[in-house]
């Protein structure tokens, strides 16, 4: 396992941050929780369990000091909580989460409790932010095993250097393109600015699957033929989350750009956003954090605000639709095969043979960039 670097391949032009990953925008941590237990046939409520929970953590208390975020929509089949608020204020207020889709709910309600934790008995409200992907090919989905002490978890191991990836917290029971997806994390940096995605990547069709330009998916022969659950949806039926970083100065019709962007990079992984596939993309940047706007003892009746000149921003455009390809590409490079219920496996993207189409099809003046 390993990421696409380790086997050569180099997506797109520009710098990544040091840690290629998220993490790599000041302040911004991420934890999972991961649940893999039993085997054998499906017995709902007990397992088999492949499944989890995955925090980002986009700055110290949210709450108080809230970051200009906005929300994009390329196919509607799936959930991000939080978003009326999100699009009426213009700002993220909470951490955000991502798990399956069943446990939204409980993954929401920890969130808050979390703050209560934080905040003690001042009163508040809080509209969390939370994304799901459909794990219930590979897991027990309708046996509710993401608990409190889950997302609890999920906090306390979060982290602002390297991003474990693959089958890991919310992404552990995922499917992309056919092979074992899950999270993935990738970075760029344009002049002064970084900016960072994480995806959980449960979408796309393998015959679609695109690297670099090159259409591994057709070229790879097909992997062996599982067995095809009860009502198991067709192949693309799936999602996908996107959370994009950046600590640029943006507001949040500057976010939404952003956030609009990250569909690019999908497409250019051979995403089409089918009719079941939930394809959301959620941006947030951490340049303009207004002290006071939620907190009990508000803060100056004026802020002021910082923004970048809408002439620079094809830099960071170019950014958040690299940083969200290489994503969804260390997604799948991560993971490793799969066992789920009554025997059904998800093989592992073939690395070495992928990353050898790649080198062999790639335009040579690709090649010479690199």
């Amino acid at each position: 396992m390993g990421r696409a670097r380790d086997y050569g391949i180099v997506i797109g032009d520009l710098p990544t941050g040091p840690f290629n990953a998220i993490t790599d925008v000041a302040g911004v941590r991420v934890g999972h929780a991961t649940l893999v237990s039993g085997s054998g046939p499906r017995d709902p409520g007990n397992g088999p369990v492949r499944t989890g929970v995955t925090v980002v953590i986009p700055g110290e208390s949210p709450w108080q000091r809230p970051m200009f975020a906005a929300a994009h929509r390329l196919n509607g089949n799936g959930e991000l909580t939080g978003q009326q608020w999100v699009a009426e204020a213009g700002q993220l207020t909470s951490y955000i989460g991502l798990t399956n889709t069943h446990s939204v709910g409980v993954v929401r309600d920890a969130l808050i409790a979390h703050e209560k934790s934080v905040r003690g008995d001042e009163f508040f409200f809080s509209l969390p932010v939370v994304g799901e992907t459909c794990d219930g090919i590979l897991n027990d989905l309708n046996g509710f095993h993401v608990r409190p002490e889950h997302v609890e978890e999920a906090i306390a191991a979060a982290v602002d250097g390297p991003v474990a990836e693959g089958a890991v917290g919310g992404g552990t029971g995922m499917i992309a393109h056919g092979y074992k997806g899950g999270i993935g994390t990738s970075s760029r940096v344009v002049g002064d600015y970084t900016v960072g995605v994480l995806v959980q990547a449960n979408h796309g069709a393998r015959a679609r699957l695109v690297i670099d330009g090159v259409p591994v998916g057709r070229l790879l022969p097909a992997p062996p033929a599982a067995a095809v659950m009860p009502g198991q949806p067709p192949e693309g039926t799936g999602s996908i989350i996107v959370v994009v970083a950046t600590d640029a100065p943006l507001i949040p019709t500057q976010c939404a750009r952003l956030a609009h962007r990250a569909a690019l990079g999908i497409a250019r992984t051979g995403g089409a956003g089918e009719n079941g596939s939930g394809d959301i993309a959620f941006c947030f940047a951490t340049g303009n954090r207004i002290t006071g706007d939620f907190a009990a003892t508000p803060g100056p009746d004026v802020a002021e605000v910082r923004v970048l000149a809408n002439r620079l921003i094809d830099g960071l455009f170019y950014a958040a639709i690299e940083a969200t390809e290489e994503a969804i590409i260390n997604a799948m490079f991560a993971a490793e095969t799969m066992e789920g219920p009554n025997g059904f496996v998800v093989t592992a993207l073939p690395r070495e043979e992928a990353a050898a189409l790649v080198q062999r099809h790639r335009p040579e003046d690709a090649a010479v960039k690199r």
